[in-house]
């Protein structure tokens, strides 16, 4: 008696493959789907208009302008926007869903770059919500005439922050991979650095050029950058932004899932 095996084959060859959109779809919708995130957010969105409400309440009428309501506005999301940023990354690590994420989805390219559009969505939302928080604080407790001190350039130099910012943040979560880590050393290497540059005299003088907080000093002030001004955050962005983001890029993609 003789028995005849049959191997059956599944083509896959066929099957769309996931589009972009669904996947920015997930990725946001992880950020709301978790305690920690659903409570970041909320977070972020109280402690704005906190900030400037006690702003509105406790500074004169002089400094009651939109460009300075919109500055408390974004002093709170430059704390915690990073902080979303790693969590979009280091959540689904941290909690073994990764394993998930990339059996239906293999390419862990394309999901990273799900994540990256996710973050700069993210960041747009904030910049909004700020700038709609900062025109209503400013018609609220403001003077006459208090919305016409802002132009163009301080919008392009307040969004430019903002994605700085939830992309500094992306990229050290890549570069750790784990919540805890990647939130502690981006608080403390930073600030550390930034010390140390601004106070040792041999580098107290190329700190704009190297120091990423020291170069966006100068667009938080009102008008224009220099040229030598965007020089130094473009150098310094890619010192603590583009290449942390490209290593922890090469680490997302090349880890072992567990």
């Amino acid at each position: 008696m003789s028995t005849t095996t049959y191997a059956a084959t599944l083509d896959v060859s066929a099957t769309p493959h996931v589009p972009m959109s669904r996947l920015v779809k997930v990725e946001l919708r992880k950020m709301v789907d978790t305690r920690a995130g659903m409570w970041l957010m909320i977070t972020m969105a109280a402690v704005t208009v906190i900030a400037v409400t006690i702003f509105g309440f406790a500074a004169g009428d002089s400094e009651q302008t939109f460009l300075n309501f919109m500055q408390f506005a974004g002093a709170p999301q430059g704390f915690l926007l990073p902080v979303m940023g790693i969590l979009l990354v280091t959540q689904e690590w941290g909690q073994r869903t990764a394993m998930v994420t990339f059996a239906l989805e293999p390419r862990r390219g394309k999901v990273l770059a799900a994540k990256v559009y996710a973050a700069l969505l993210i960041g747009l939302a904030a910049f909004l919500v700020a700038i709609a928080v900062a025109a209503v604080a400013t018609v609220v407790f403001g003077p006459s005439g208090a919305l016409t001190d802002v132009g163009p350039m301080d919008f392009v130099k307040f969004g430019i922050i903002q994605v700085a910012g939830i992309l500094q943040g992306l990229a050290f979560g890549l570069l750790f991979l784990n919540s805890a880590a990647a939130i502690v050393l981006y608080f403390i290497l930073p600030t550390v650095f930034s010390i140390i540059a601004n106070v040792w005299s041999f580098l107290a003088d190329k700190a704009a050029w190297i120091d990423f907080g020291t170069a966006q000093g100068p667009f938080f002030d009102s008008g224009n950058p220099t040229g030598q001004e965007w020089a130094q955050l473009l150098v310094t962005g890619t010192i603590w932004v583009i290449i942390p983001f490209v290593l922890g890029a090469w680490r997302m993609l090349r880890a072992e899932l567990k």
